[in-house]
């Protein structure tokens, strides 16, 4: 793409999850770097793997990258800056209010707007002049899923109008004392993302229909923020080489119709596609393997398995064999989580489906801003109810029952403070929180599958359970059993079942393993995990896909034996998983196979 050459200061490397941005941006920094700028590499996602892909622990404060001179990377880690936060916030007050006052204080900063005010205080800092990016010549961000990093690009303009137009800063007194000091940093920050010579968003894609499809969402939506300097990168452009591998084949025919039927709004972007690669993106030798690339040419082709139709095979368990278990009690919440591009959707409409084919009360539902869930059903089910947590609507609605709840109690200038309190962006955030919540609750009488966000933003909404939780038990101390929250729920083992949807990749693998043990932390532990898309259970004999196959042995067996207390394995699909009838494929037990060659490591 020429970055090394032309790239402005800023590049936003988003996308769906799992479509390679985090190996392109890692990429992309170690060839400017090498060119001979000052680069820093910034993840956004609360779930950042930027720590497995160099082989160092990357913090928030600049890092230098062993073996890649002039290049430093920092975690935005939104724990950390909330804590960084609140202690800003809390300083000044610390000498004249009572130890019970703090700590008040402090109960009222803990929630999950101060956590996203937090994160995003720190993104802001970095598109501005001065501060931590002053001596670079480029900033690469690494950006969460699509949904979440929308949400984070259009904060600067959301506070800026909500400052702009309000006499009293906002709504809490974290925003309130901390954001009307950077009215001017955000309205900067507004400036230089719009700004085509400063900034540059590359939208990273695969040559899938779902991911072209929410690529170009996430264009239009971008260009109307401002933000129209705007490139194409397909990843992972599939030619298969042993034209006799009909899962080859099926592959390469898929992404080929995909990329024939891309959206118009993607059509006139500036192009470049990147092969499939027969191994993982991790380390910096691979990264310079990665950026050298010449996609005019033939694909690389990895290290070919030997195969033969010959080979006795084994069995791993089926999906099926989970939703035994899951339908045996009727009802109850099932949360299906995982990093973003995993398959979760897929796997959470196959359950829905079967759930409901069991004459079931069932509630498929997401929590994910960019949904594909009537894309994975494709229509209608009998007895399956399905709908999706609309930041936008939910955000209007919990404005609308407030203001009418409070118009009972409060005079014209107490509801019009309301009103301007409540166009805080802070109260989107509070919205999807209810109405997570009022699903959580609803799984009492019927069986509630939630495909949720991916992992950084799902554990942002995790943190508004806990801090809700912590504040109905201060509320209400002494009066144990009479309050249940939706913490509460999740900590059932009898009410939730979590899923944890991995592929058999290093990354996703050592993600889900952190999701795992911060779930663990909150007290909730996962039901079983789900190796999702598997080509070791497909078994292709085409160079490439051989290779990865290979590849994910290792990783299948790191999840058996140490990782997961149950596991489904689902292999990969000459077909699309889309519509009821092909959800149901991905549950048999048929194609779910491992050769017995590597029974020892299985």
């Amino acid at each position: 793409m020429k970055l090394t050459e032309s790239g402005t200061r800023h590049l936003f490397f988003t996308g769906k999850g799992g479509v390679g941005k985090t190996s392109h941006a890692c990429a992309t920094a170690v060839a400017l770097a090498d060119a001979g700028r000052r680069v820093l590499l910034v993840s956004t996602d609360p779930a950042s793997n930027l720590d497995q892909v160099f082989g160092v622990s990357v913090g928030r404060e600049p890092t230098p990258i062993p073996d890649v001179p002039r290049l430093s990377a920092i975690n935005i880690d939104p724990e950390a800056a909330a804590r960084a936060y609140r202690e800003r916030v809390v300083a000044p007050y610390r000498r004249v209010m009572s130890d019970d006052a703090v700590a008040g204080l402090l109960e009222q900063l803990s929630g999950a707007c101060t956590v996203e005010v937090a994160a995003f205080d720190e993104f802001t800092e970095l598109l501005t002049p001065g501060g931590t990016a002053a001596g670079y010549d480029h900033v690469v961000f690494d950006t969460a899923p699509s949904g979440h990093t929308l949400r984070l690009l259009q904060l600067p303009a959301a506070w800026t109008d909500f400052l702009d137009t309000n006499e009293r800063g906002a709504s809490c007194l974290g925003p309130a004392s901390a954001l009307k000091t950077q009215h001017a940093r955000y309205g900067a920050a507004v400036v230089a993302l719009a700004d085509p010579e400063r900034t540059t968003v590359i939208l990273v894609t695969r040559p899938d229909r779902v991911a072209l499809e929410e690529a170009a969402r996430t264009a239009d939506e971008l260009g109307a923020l401002g933000l129209r300097n705007q490139r194409l990168l397909v990843n992972a452009v599939f030619r298969a080489t042993d034209r006799s591998d009909l899962l080859a084949a099926a592959l390469e025919e898929r992404g080929r119709a995909a990329l024939a039927a891309m959206p118009a709004a993607l059509r006139e972007l500036p192009r470049t596609d990147v092969p499939l690669l027969g191994y993982n993106v991790v380390g910096v030798p691979a990264l310079r393997r990665l950026a050298a690339l010449d996609t005019a040419g033939a694909p690389e082709t990895g290290r070919a398995e030997p195969t033969g139709t010959d080979l006795p095979r084994i069995a791993l368990p089926p999906l099926e064999d989970l939703i035994d278990e899951i339908a045996a009690t009727g009802r109850g919440l099932v949360m299906v989580m995982g990093k973003g591009g995993v398959g979760k959707t897929t796997i959470a409409a196959a359950i829905a489906v079967d759930l409901a084919s069991r004459g079931l009360p069932v509630h498929l539902t997401t929590t994910d801003p960019a949904a594909h869930l009537t894309q994975a059903l494709g229509q209608e089910i009998a007895g399956l109810k399905v709908s999706r947590i609309d930041p936008v609507t939910e955000t209007l609605t919990y404005r609308e029952k407030i203001m009418e709840r409070s118009a009972r109690t409060l005079d014209p200038g107490g509801l019009a403070l309301l009103e301007e309190d409540l166009r805080s962006p802070c109260t989107e955030e509070v919205a999807v929180f209810h109405a997570f919540s009022r699903l959580v609750f609803g799984a009492r009488n019927e069986i509630v599958v939630m495909d949720t966000a991916p992992t950084g933003h799902t554990l942002l909404l995790l943190d508004a359970t806990g801090a809700y939780h912590r504040e109905m038990l201060r509320k209400t101390a002494g009066t144990a059993g009479k309050v249940q929250t939706p913490l509460m729920r999740l900590r059932d083992p009898d009410y939730t079942r979590v899923l944890l949807v991995t592929l058999a990749e290093t990354t996703p693998v050592l993600e889900a393993a952190e999701l795992q043990s911060d779930l663990r932390r909150a007290g909730v532990e996962p039901f079983a995990w789900v190796v999702n898309a598997s080509l070791a259970a497909a078994g292709p004999r085409d160079p490439v896909l051989a290779a990865r196959a290979a590849a994910e042995l290792e990783q299948i067996a790191l999840v058996r034996t140490t990782l997961a207390t149950r596991i489904a394995v689902v292999p990969w699909l000459a077909e699309e998983p889309l519509g009821a009838d092909r959800l149901r494929h991905i549950l048999q037990p048929g194609g779910v196979m491992i050769r017995a060659a590597v029974r020892q490591q299985v």
